[in-house]
């Protein structure tokens, strides 16, 4: 059977994806096998084969499968948001040589095709000009080279004229995905701007519903932005291994439906808040921002995908999957 080798399925969004991607591709014909750095048996609920590997070390790629491999999905890289003491030296190593290493594997075993994923913030600065921007994928890069998310997008650039050389050289297909933030729920409600620890708005605006208390709003209530959830960022990838139409191809993961800060409240209220005493939204001026939006036609043309959850349904299963924390044992918690 061709088998899918997921690298970072250990991480936020890789487990998420390896959760999706066991329900969809074994009925196309695929195996999935699942890799990350910390050894778990998370995935055994899945029926995913999970093998202990770290991008860094080569003898490592000897665990892996030597044939029949179809496709990998690289998930794994080193990202600002988990960064507590800056390193720009780890994002080289990670995002540059690891993304190296995973290519050499893809070269030796005649993998058809990687798909790599990178954040948007290799083309953040349009959207912070023009807030109401819609972003193409194909958009040369335009990023800011100050703060702690610049060498992060260096490395992941550099990574990618790596996979422009594989394709040239020995015709191993690529194709990006372009992530603003992937929305699922975590144990671990935390993140590191700057190498400082803080809980993630999100979060704080969750549990002050859940608690009755108000939540703020700063600035324009109509100000809006893409929000995804991980399951549709899953259903992407995985419409990627199906699709034979190019060798290489940018898409934007997104839903194409702007959810402005308003709704997104209302959303939390509706599905957080105790329905005999809900929550209340407190405005406050100050300026929006640190949302996208994405152009997501190439994706829906080539790979037939359809966006199916909205923002009442993310917020739903956030809901739904805190029950079970059936990841928790990969957050440190």
């Amino acid at each position: 059977m061709k088998k899918v080798i997921i690298f970072g399925a250990t991480g936020n969004v890789g487990s998420y994806v390896t959760k999706y991607a066991s329900e969809f591709l074994p009925e196309k014909g695929f195996e999935v096998v699942a890799t990350g750095r910390r050894n778990t048996d998370v995935f055994d609920q899945f029926g995913v084969n999970f093998v202990q590997v770290d991008m860094m070390n080569k003898a490592d790629f000897e665990k892996l499968p030597q044939e029949e491999v179809y496709a990998v999905i690289l998930l794994a890289a080193t990202i600002p948001s988990y960064m507590d003491d800056y390193s720009g030296e780890k994002y080289l190593q990670t995002n540059i040589m690891g993304t190296y290493n995973v290519l050499e594997y893809c070269r030796k075993v005649k993998a058809d095709r990687v798909l790599f994923s990178q954040t948007v913030f290799d083309i953040s600065l349009y959207s912070l000009e023009d807030p109401t921007r819609v972003l193409d994928p194909h958009l040369p890069p335009y990023f800011d080279y100050s703060g702690d998310h610049a060498m992060y997008v260096i490395s992941k650039n550099t990574a990618i004229e790596m996979l422009k050389h594989y394709l040239k050289e020995y015709g191993l297909k690529y194709f990006i995905f372009r992530f603003p933030t992937i929305y699922e729920y975590s144990t671990f409600q935390y993140y590191y701007p700057n190498g400082v620890k803080t809980m993630r708005p999100l979060y704080k605006q969750i549990n002050r519903a859940k608690n009755s208390e108000p939540l703020e709003l700063w600035g324009d209530p109509n100000y809006a932005k893409d929000m995804v959830h991980v399951y549709d960022c899953a259903q992407m990838l995985c419409k990627c291994i199906l699709f034979n139409g190019k060798d290489h191809e940018i898409y934007n993961v997104g839903t194409g439906i702007p959810v402005t800060l308003q709704e997104q409240c209302q959303a939390i209220i509706d599905v957080f808040s105790p329905k005999d005493n809900p929550s209340t939204i407190e405005y406050h001026p100050g300026k929006s921002g640190g949302g996208f939006l994405m152009d997501i036609t190439n994706a829906k043309e080539d790979l037939g995908y359809e966006p199916v959850m909205d923002v009442h349904k993310l917020f739903e299963d956030y809901k739904y999957e805190a029950q079970f924390d059936r990841f928790k044992s990969l957050r440190g918690i």
